[in-house]
């Protein structure tokens, strides 16, 4: 496996997987509107396929893992990208990594999790207000539930 910096050449994909996983082109995290494409991020691959993507955004000293996306369950690919993040907020002096997941994504929630983030914040019921900005947004979600509530994790660096 292979990580490198998103390129141009992948943000066509990135763009896809965001539609497929997200229901729209962008995604929705603390009532802010981040369009995955534009972001910084990284890309796993195994030979010519590409096997997984994240996405991130510094402010100030915090950084946010807006997406993060592994087609190989089980194989280290959320790990080798969740790893690649942290050390770039680290060295852009950013003294908390955080992101936002929905309440039915409990593999994320497990994933993240494990690998020392806390959860922060539960939104309730802001899906509704999120699905007005995007009609796409799934109503059901992982494991028949639906979709809600925003959780936030955060993890301290």
């Amino acid at each position: 496996m292979l990580i490198n910096e998103l390129t141009k050449l992948d943000r066509e994909w990135v763009s896809e997987r965001t539609e497929l996983l997200f229901g729209g082109e962008f995604v929705v995290s603390r009532e802010v509107v981040h369009n995955p494409a534009e972001l910084p991020g990284f890309v796993v691959s195994e030979g010519h396929d590409r096997i997984g993507i994240t996405t991130y955004n510094i402010v100030e000293d915090e950084c946010e893992l807006v997406t993060i996306d592994s087609l190989c369950q089980w194989q280290g690919v959320g790990s080798i990208l969740l790893e690649a993040v942290e050390k770039v907020a680290k060295d852009a002096g950013c003294k908390t990594l955080w992101t936002i997941t929905s309440n039915d994504n409990l593999d994320a929630l497990r994933f993240l999790q494990r690998r020392g983030f806390v959860i922060k914040e539960v939104r309730v019921g802001i899906a509704e207000q999120i699905r007005m900005m995007k009609p796409g947004m799934q109503e059901i979600g992982h494991y028949n539930i639906p979709v809600r509530d925003e959780i936030e994790l955060i993890k301290s660096l």
